[in-house]
């Protein structure tokens, strides 16, 4: 099992930045993906960054140029920084982790709220 505990989430206004962050613990493996999902409201959850243990980053398009994701030095961590937030950024941003043997594990999710 995994665990993963986010924080960083919280109210922010159109334009401002916000800096989330998950750690995993447990029985974490040192080939593995992390990232970051978000669900808005009445919509289905949807990959926003992901980041290999190489260092291997892929961004959906409505955030490439103003979220960076990146691992922490101890490479257990995982940050996203959200910069020119929209809006439409709003929702539930959930950490995941993808074991090197195919299994997945989520965290509590953090709320996510941008005003206009």
């Amino acid at each position: 099992q995994v665990q993963l505990v986010e924080s960083g989430g919280g109210l922010v206004r159109a334009g401002g930045s916000l800096r989330l962050s998950c750690t995993a613990s447990g029985s974490i493996t040192s080939i593995n993906t992390m990232g970051w999902y978000r669900q808005a409201p009445g919509k289905q959850r949807g990959s926003v960054a992901l980041i290999t243990n190489s260092g291997s980053t892929n961004y959906a398009d409505s955030v490439k140029g103003r979220f960076t994701i990146s691992r922490g030095d101890a490479k257990n961590t995982v940050y996203l920084q959200m910069d020119s937030l929209k809006p439409e950024d709003t929702g539930d941003y959930y950490c995941a982790y993808y074991t090197a043997f195919g299994n997945d594990y989520w965290g509590q999710g953090t709320q996510v709220t941008v005003s206009s």
